[in-house]
């Protein structure tokens, strides 16, 4: 969906690299996190204080390859060693289809998954996973486990003002960002996390560090030309061709071209979300998640199967911890493919 605005940006994000450059693991061996560039720390700081989404004085800034490493290094951080089982990770279903996967695919004697944050209640320590957007229903999410002991992660990848209003920075100890969700840049292949504790963001490093020996450093410094392209047009006079006006703009007409599609085939059902204001861009709306969460009334049981034998591919509700009557659909795909998939849905009838 970003790749048109990005072309008429041009060479504006363009990067030159020589083949001499960033041939060391190190980036600077002051920091903390010693693999993190300087330009692109920089910029993270001054994107997030632009939109206003999220805290990062007193933060120490972790970069990863992509959120996924990320919170495979944060699980890691945050169990306890001393324990003679693994500690629990849950999350309030829906919730996102990959952290069950990654948190048990290595069977780690560490940490567990545990399910539905709903339906747990198992005492001792826990680490719960808080989407927010969910990923994928798009609701604004809170933890739900309330226990003494639990020790929470702040997923906020989709806390961006195209997908949700920005009421506020978000001030949690641990959250993670990402490159692919908030810019469109997914080839990149970098998140970062915005860490509270110095002693957590030191074993996420490390975590990394034994992982991957750090992060790339030509993904760094091109992820920190396109975050400085993004601020400079957002704080600048042509703020109406900013990045998040042209986003807003576009998931604001999929939405509604969904909703009427949703309409006029009467088969399917999306939900509905209170409008709020939105600080940075200064106007009430609706979220715009970047995912549909799309359930088939009726006597379909496999909204999944039913969908693909129209030809539409989706993700069930199985994979998120539902009913299979519900499906998880991308709506950031290229401008062809989306048209496409809403004069399918538009004309599926029962």
């Amino acid at each position: 969906m970003y790749e048109s605005y990005w072309q008429k940006k041009g060479d504006e994000t363009t990067v030159v690299i020589p083949g001499w450059q960033f041939m060391s693991y190190f980036s600077d061996a002051t920091r903390l996190c010693w693999f993190l560039e300087p330009e692109f720390a920089e910029q993270i700081v001054r994107l997030h204080n632009v939109v206003g989404n999220a805290v990062t004085e007193n933060r120490h800034i972790v970069v990863g390859t992509g959120s996924t490493q990320l919170f495979q290094a944060a699980l890691y951080a945050l169990s306890p060693c001393a324990e003679a089982e693994p500690i629990s990770v849950v999350s309030a279903a829906p919730y996102y289809s990959s952290y069950p996967l990654i948190t048990d695919c290595l069977k780690s004697r560490l940490y567990k998954w545990a399910g539905d944050a709903r339906s747990f209640s198992k005492n001792g320590p826990y680490i719960e996973l808080v989407t927010s957007p969910n990923n994928p229903d798009g609701f604004a999410r809170r933890s739900v486990v309330n226990g003494s002991e639990g020790i929470l992660i702040h997923d906020l990848a989709y806390y961006w003002p195209q997908y949700t209003p920005i009421s506020s920075p978000a001030n949690y100890d641990l959250m993670l960002f990402t490159v692919s969700k908030s810019t469109g840049h997914a080839g990149m292949r970098i998140g970062w996390a915005l860490v509270k504790d110095e002693d957590v963001a030191r074993k996420m490093t490390k975590y990394i560090e034994i992982n991957t020996i750090g992060v790339s450093k030509d993904s760094q410094v091109r992820a920190a030309k396109v975050l400085k392209v993004i601020s400079d047009n957002s704080e600048g006079p042509n703020e109406g061709d900013s990045f998040f006006e042209f986003s807003y703009r576009v998931m604001a007409k999929r939405w509604k071209q969904l909703r009427e599609a949703v309409q006029q085939s009467g088969l399917f059902s999306v939900s509905d979300f209170p409008p709020q204001l939105c600080m940075f861009l200064n106007r009430v709306f609706e979220p715009q998640p970047a995912f549909a969460w799309i359930k088939c009334e009726g006597d379909i049981d496999n909204c999944e199967s039913f969908l693909r034998g129209k030809k539409i591919l989706t993700r069930g509700g199985k994979h998120f911890g539902v009913s299979p009557k519900y499906v998880r659909i991308s709506m950031l795909d290229r401008d062809k493919n989306y048209e496409t998939f809403v004069r399918r849905l538009s004309t599926i009838r029962s």
